[in-house]
């Protein structure tokens, strides 16, 4: 092995390292980032924790937990460890699998731990990462120091220099900026968690299987795959519900199930413990299934089925849901509405999220099984409405053309304040009740699945919009929530609230 190489050590092999040297009597500083580009800020910043001790160790963040936002870290973690290791001032370098470093320190008992100057706000503050890091180096007996170099940022030169964003991204974020503050902004998300929410809709089961191209074969025009694995997610008003109960404590899921095949086990094991679910059941129908066919080579989706009844839910069913929501909906600070078009929804049910919400979110879903049939128009009444440019243009019946009127025919049509118009590529219109028109560019750098991303958006942004948020603050939120879910295949995992902390805070620097 060369020098490099064996700078690079795993946890184990470098706390008996370390321990060593503390025997020997030597003073050993350890640095701990992410160190995804190293520049003259790290370089003084190394320079001057070695002049703290004898021995100089840099952890740094492990690919999977670097929250700095999608396609980062640009380099993994084993060119950035080789790219530390190559430094005269740096002894030892090891990877930290973990969003923060607090048990590492615990492992690796420094004698000081050493961080920028920019930190030092946060080491009283209970709530932050780095009170907790301090406590840990404390507790093996370390002590916390800071430097006063010179500071940079690799985020602002990704930014400025290596093209992260376009232009247009790049200039309204500085605008942004200059106008909004970061901190405000993730308050603003913090303040949701006493929230009582109620959320309904229908439960989708999105299952996922993956297949193998093998040829057409020989007595049809048809192309067989080989069935390789699957995997499940719970879709639907469940997705929403989980990106939910990660900022909000109390969520009520109002929803309905088939009594043939219902999943009723699935969905308690997969929703968050913090989500009390009340699903009533159709007695005659099934849960709603949507099965992908995918080949997983480059993520290429082939076809998709349904298996659902397509109707709307029996009378006693529909009056059940009714009569309860009638009783539960005045304990809610606000209700969620996510109508995918499959038959939950009638009138009375409508009638009465009209009549007794005290606020009242709405998205209603355009899919193949209801294309041109489930519009927004449909709810008299709404005080945040969320759909995409294709379910607003449905429902204004302007296909083409000017797209700010076809915002003001949804708000004649529906009696709602607010409106956020999501529009792809193009990214997102808001729209207030002072008539303010906001336009919010897409942050996404990597697309791997754009399936529940709509739900993600819709759930994050809601309870925002029915805490008085800016509308602009509002689309910019949903925007980061977006970029961050598009990154997962489907629903697999939901949006938690300090991995979009982190995005934030990175797309202001």
């Amino acid at each position: 092995m060369n020098d490099i190489s064996q700078k690079i050590k795993n946890s184990d092999e470098l706390a008996k390292i370390v321990a060593d040297l503390k025997f020997q009597g030597k003073k050993v500083v350890q640095c701990h980032g992410c160190f995804e580009l190293v520049h003259p800020g790290h370089l003084a910043h190394f320079e001057a924790a070695k002049k703290e001790g004898d021995i100089l160790i840099v952890s740094l963040t492990a690919d999977q937990f670097v929250r700095k936002g999608p396609g980062r870290p640009i380099f993994p973690n084993d060119v950035r460890a080789k790219s530390l290791a190559s430094l005269h001032v740096i002894d030892y370098v090891t990877i930290d699998y973990d969003f923060t470093p607090i048990e590492l320190l615990k492992k690796i008992k420094p004698n000081v731990y050493f961080k920028g100057s920019e930190y030092e706000k946060a080491l009283n503050d209970p709530t932050r990462n780095l009170y907790k890091e301090a406590e840990a180096v404390r507790s093996v007996g370390g002590e916390i120091k800071f430097s006063y170099e010179t500071t940079h940022s690799a985020t602002n030169f990704l930014k400025n220099h290596l093209e992260l964003y376009p232009k247009p991204v790049k200039d309204f974020l500085d605008d942004f900026a200059n106008k909004h503050d970061a901190r405000q902004i993730i308050d603003l998300l913090k303040n949701l968690r006493e929230m009582k929410i109620l959320i309904i809709g229908e439960t989708i089961i999105d299952e996922y299987n993956y297949c193998e191209g093998m040829g057409k074969i020989p007595k049809d025009n048809l192309i067989a795959t080989k069935y390789l694995n699957k995997e499940t997610f719970a879709g639907g008003v469940l997705a929403c519900a989980n990106h939910l109960a990660g900022f909000c404590d109390n969520v009520h899921l109002v929803t309905a199930l088939g009594r043939k095949n219902n999943y009723e086990n699935f969905v308690k094991q997969n929703i968050k413990s913090n989500i009390t679910c009340r699903p009533f059941f159709d007695e005659e129908g099934q849960t709603i299934v949507k099965r992908r066919f995918i080949d997983p080579s480059f993520f290429i989706k082939m076809f998709e089925i349904y298996h659902f009844d397509d109707r709307h839910l029996p009378k006693q069913t529909s009056d059940d849901i009714v009569n309860y929501l009638n009783g539960m909906l005045p304990q809610y600070d606000m209700v969620i509405v996510t109508d995918y078009g499959h038959g939950f929804f009638d009138k009375n049910i409508i009638n009465i999220l009209i009549q007794k919400s005290k606020f009242l979110a709405i998205n209603t879903q355009t899919n193949s099984a209801n294309f041109g049939f489930n519009l927004i128009t449909k709810y008299p009444r709404a005080d945040y409405i969320c759909i995409d440019e294709q379910e607003a243009r449905l429902a204004a019946h302007h296909k083409g053309g000017e797209f700010t009127e076809v915002s003001k025919k949804i708000l004649n049509n529906v009696s709602s304040r607010n409106i956020i118009i999501t529009r792809g590529h193009r990214g997102t219109m808001a729209y207030d009740a002072q008539n303010n028109s906001y336009t919010i560019p897409i942050f996404s750098t990597k697309i791997v699945d754009r399936v529940g991303a709509g739900d993600a958006f819709l759930a994050i942004t809601a309870p925002c919009v029915a805490k008085g948020a800016p509308m602009d603050v509002v689309a910019f939120i949903g925007n980061a929530v977006g970029a961050l879910h598009v990154t997962v295949v489907g629903n697999k995992s939901s949006i938690e609230p300090d991995t979009l902390y982190k995005f934030i805070q990175t797309l202001f620097k």
